[in-house]
């Protein structure tokens, strides 16, 4: 008796105490239980205000930053249960609007709560540093400064350069300004602070916009119909909208939402827009930042985690009411954001391929239906999910189907090279093309996606071909700037060139296949007189070396560009009149079953490079297929006839987007581990199905595999995978959602990695 009136008196305790549920980055699929510190979870009323804050937690042997993102009460004794180490915010950082998406992108993606806010926050956010971030010194010319620097002497020309600088300028001048004047910028700044002929103040994080005006050009009909619809939509206040934005390449599509967002910005909401290049980022922000004269936030992996922190801040605070950057961006938090924008909606890029694989498409789609603003996802070249969703409705339709200003679209032609000598991936017609162009004072662009000199070194004597000892794959010869080398493409492993061939010692080594530095050093034997400019991986890895090579590609100051898909998109050279591109057909014959819509993406994406001025602009595409179905589709009646057949291919085939796919991808040393991880899932998986029939058995559940990857072995690791595939979406995640319990604690997990990956856009 006296042990039941204890156990009793201990259950009413633990229901007067309420928990903190946080979200731990980690393979924790619930949020763990900690005690508050503060006794602030004692009041019931102060529990939302608690919610979306940071805490330190004692984890194990060590200390972790985590987020709350729910109290609640106990129903369970509380003895062993750790009470955090801090509050690290005294107001959230999340808000509930904030949470609920990431809530729902936990859900989706079967991903640890805890692992899709860690992939939401920038660094020093997750490393529990102060929210909000201070601004950088910008300096201002004092009075007895204005009197002083007028009259520096005429040999210091440097520090004159500066001063001028702060006699013209009517704003505060940061870092960057001066610097742009004389690398002894600061010591000249810190001696006139000294004589009192500047004052030093703190400016915002943010750069202040400092881009020239551009012209400003009338829309035409077709872009204003766009705009006017978005608009009106938006100051109508009905909500959630989709609309797709197709306009060929050339048709001003960035033009059009400028003129979006400068409607929004009159509102005074904010805008998100998604590109998917870094290389893009730098002339689309020059664009915008002179035509709308404010700040513009930016986001993406080649900024620094200061330069991150400050662009969540600005938007989240609403200093800034622009944010561009790539997918990452999409989980920025905004005061009141009023239309989402997706440039190259199609892009690959735009899918995560490692941690939470989340598709920042398909989820700003969701974030904006949330928030009930509209988005425009604008492409010349729509993803056949895009597509179908028009035909369904979902999406509305918007259409630039002629060219802005006076330029025409580019006649693309197919040239069969079949039984012809081809010098190093260029032929005849495309040859005597290319000297027609340059003879005009017209630029001409090579596009090849293979970059490096040749991707297989091969020994003349016994067959032996250079392959990476990590990856099932060969190594890629490369041209350094004093030696060669070899290098994987797909786990980075780099080697020098061999002598002589291991396996025989013959010194016949020879190189087969094109890469851009081959085609380059070919270019420059056939044209010497003529400046040539490769675009490629390679030659862009310097920061800012992408923003260099294009402005004198635009510029004009150089006649042949060679580059990789890098070019293909959202470039601007008005002087490109030819474009050849040499190698398509590996997109024609594929295991990857969206190869060929890529290839045709990628195809007219390259080929809207050519004439986007008032010359008239050719495209050549050297094929071995010139009579491939879907090719002449594309080529005569456009992408529009193209992306009809090959969703019609899709449906016969019970392929996305008429199929819903999971794919479950698992490496390891050992290949039957992976193997006896994948073959154990799949017994549940049809074990766990055969009960969620019983409710239902109208839907349909395929299991293909396990199989091993296209590329088996990679950086020393076996693959395999398995995918699933069913009409109906929400029992697809029924079944993952009462798997992924038991795939966690299965004693096979802990010999493999592996991920779920929904909505796979890539097979590799």
């Amino acid at each position: 008796m006296q042990s039941n009136t204890s156990g009793q008196d201990e259950a009413d305790t633990s229901t007067n105490k309420a928990v903190l549920k946080v979200a731990v980055s980690g393979p924790f699929l619930t949020p763990l239980d900690y005690l508050d510190c503060d006794n602030l979870t004692e009041t019931p009323e102060m529990w939302p205000r608690l919610i979306g804050r940071r805490v330190e937690i004692p984890f194990r042997n060590r200390s972790l930053i985590a987020i709350v993102v729910a109290v609640a009460p106990a129903d369970y004794a509380l003895e062993k249960i750790k009470t955090i180490l801090r509050w690290i915010d005294e107001e959230p950082i999340l808000h509930p609007q904030d949470l609920t998406f990431l809530q729902w992108v936990s859900d989706y993606y079967h991903a640890p709560m805890g692992e899709v806010i860690n992939t939401a926050l920038p660094k020093r956010i997750r490393g529990g540093e102060e929210a909000s971030i201070h601004g950088h010194d910008v300096w201002t010319i004092t009075a007895l400064g204005r009197e002083q620097l007028q009259n520096l002497p005429a040999k210091a020309k440097a520090k004159r350069a500066l001063a001028e600088q702060f006699l013209t300028c009517e704003t505060p001048l940061n870092r960057e300004i001066c610097k742009a004047q004389t690398a002894s910028w600061r010591k000249f700044v810190n001696e006139w602070l000294d004589l009192g002929w500047v004052s030093q103040t703190s400016g915002p994080c943010w750069q202040e916009a400092v881009a020239v005006p551009g012209p400003q050009h009338a829309l035409n009909s077709e872009q204003q119909s766009a705009v006017d619809q978005v608009v009106s939509h938006v100051r109508s206040g009905d909500g959630f909208a989709s609309f797709l934005l197709q306009g060929i390449t050339g048709s001003g599509k960035t033009e059009v939402y400028l003129a979006m967002v400068e409607h929004v910005l009159e509102m005074g909401r904010q805008v998100l827009i998604l590109v998917p290049e870094i290389g893009l980022t730098p002339q689309m922000i020059q664009r915008f930042s002179a035509h709308l004269q404010r700040p513009i936030a930016l986001m993406h992996s080649a900024m620094n985690d200061t330069q991150r922190h400050c662009a969540w801040h600005s938007v989240r605070s609403g200093e800034v009411s622009v944010l561009m950057g790539t997918r990452s961006a999409v989980f920025a938090p905004f005061k009141d954001l009023g239309l989402c924008i997706i440039d190259e909606e199609h892009d690959t890029s735009y899918k995560q391929q490692d941690g939470v694989r989340y598709s920042a498409r398909d989820i700003l789609v969701r974030r904006a239906h949330q928030l009930q603003v509209p988005i425009v996802l604008g492409s010349a070249t729509p993803s056949l999910e895009s597509l179908f969703n028009v035909d369904q409705q979902r999406y509305r339709l918007l259409t630039l189907n002629r060219r802005a200003g006076t330029a025409k679209p580019p006649k693309i032609r197919l040239i069969d090279i079949r039984g012809e000598k081809i010098q190093e991936g260029v032929g005849a017609k495309l040859k005597a093309a290319m000297q027609k162009h340059l003879q005009a004072g017209q630029q001409v662009l090579l596009f090849l996606n293979r970059r490096g000199f040749a991707p297989v070194l091969m020994c003349h004597e016994c067959g032996w071909q250079a392959q990476c000892p990590s990856c099932d794959a060969n190594m890629t010869l490369h041209q350094g700037s004093y030696h060669q080398y070899l290098l994987c493409h797909h786990c980075g492993e780099q080697m020098n060139l061999p002598e002589s061939c291991p396996q025989c010692g013959s010194e016949e080594l020879h190189t087969v296949g094109q890469g851009t530095e081959r085609l380059e050093e070919t270019i420059v034997e056939w044209f010497p007189e003529k400046t040539v400019l490769r675009i490629d991986r390679d030659s862009t890895r310097l920061k800012g070396k992408m923003e260099e090579l294009t402005q004198q590609a635009q510029k004009g100051e150089a006649d042949i560009l060679i580059g990789t898909q890098m070019l293909a998109k959202g470039h601007h050279f008005p002087k490109v009149t030819l474009v050849g591109l040499l190698d398509i057909d590996q997109g024609l014959f594929s295991c990857d079953y969206r190869a060929t819509e890529r290839m045709a993406q990628l195809l007219l994406q390259v080929a809207g490079r050519a004439g986007r001025a008032e010359d008239e602009g050719e495209v050549l595409v050297q094929t071995h297929h010139p009579q491939h179905p879907l090719l002449l589709k594309l080529i005569n009646e456009g992408y529009g006839a193209f992306a009809e057949a090959a969703l019609a291919e899709r449906k016969e085939a019970h392929l996305p987007p008429w199929r819903f796919q999971c794919l479950v991808r698992c490496e390891a040393h050992n290949a039957q581990d992976a193997l006896d991880f994948l073959n154990s899932l799949k017994a549940g998986l049809e074990l766990q199905w055969q009960t969620l029939q019983q409710e239902s058995a109208d839907t349909v559940l395929e299991l293909w595999g396990p199989v091993s990857a296209p590329m088996m072995r990679r950086q020393g690791r076996y693959r395999y995978q398995l995918m699933l595939a069913s009409d109906s979406r929400p029992k697809l995640h029924q079944l993952l959602t009462l798997m992924l319990p038991h795939i966690y604690q299965s004693p096979l997990a802990r010999k493999v990695r592996w991920n779920l990956d929904i909505d796979p856009q890539d097979m590799y």
